[in-house]
């Protein structure tokens, strides 16, 4: 599976993404600079986490609209997968790419600790080597993680079974409107979430859970 992980000023995990990717798929991936305007021919996109030039305005609010994001759009509707995690998420839905937005956590406060994730939709492209239901550990890192969307747009990604990963055992540690920490586009092809699975891969880490997602996206592109 090749892969591209782009690169903001202030990212701060694109390297624990690119480690994670080449340790999982075998294939050593790509870092894009924000800056360029075309991305190479790849089967995964990756927006990493951090904090992008320096949150200000919004979280994401710049970043979703560097030169590169135009080519991001693009692939994405020409159904490139694309994974944006934490400040990823964050991007994805200034950029249109998802709905809603992440707020600012509920106690005001940034958080950084393991929560309890409960597969939601086990049939997507990121989510196949994960059991309907299954509660698996993550670590989260954020302080704008409060996912907030209107009513309507709600029932929709419900009904629709468009949240993948929900906040499970009273572990949301922000406040996200029915406990949702990561949702997927209605093409089934553009995935956020608020943790970090890639830095649950490997037992030193404290954990190997996060690495279904990745095997997911493998079979899936297989």
């Amino acid at each position: 599976m090749k892969s591209a992980v782009i690169v903001f000023p202030g990212s701060n995990r694109e390297r624990d993404m690119l480690s994670a990717l080449e340790k999982i798929t075998g294939q050593k991936p790509l870092a894009v600079w924000h800056a360029e305007t075309e991305l190479p021919k790849v089967d995964l996109v990756v927006l990493p986490g951090g904090f992008s030039y320096g949150d200000y305005l919004r979280t994401g609010a710049i970043a979703a609209r560097a030169p590169i994001m135009a080519d991001v759009k693009r692939k994405a509707e020409a159904g490139v997968h694309i994974m944006g995690v934490c400040n990823g998420f964050q991007m994805l839905c200034e950029a249109g790419l998802l709905p809603g937005i992440l707020m600012r956590n509920n106690n005001l406060k940034f958080v950084c600790r393991h929560v309890k994730l409960e597969t939601v939709n086990a049939k997507t492209a990121f989510t196949n080597q994960f059991k309907q239901g299954e509660v698996w550990r993550c670590p989260v890192a954020h302080g704008d993680g409060n996912y907030f969307t209107d009513a309507d747009t709600l029932a929709r990604l419900e009904g629709d079974n468009r949240v993948v990963f929900r906040y499970a055992e009273g572990t949301n540690p922000n406040g996200s409107l029915n406990d949702i920490a990561g949702i997927i586009n209605s093409q089934g092809n553009v995935m956020g979430l608020m943790p970090h699975p890639e830095n649950e891969i490997e037992d030193l880490n404290g954990g190997t859970e996060g690495r279904a997602l990745f095997e997911s996206l493998l079979e899936a592109v297989a």
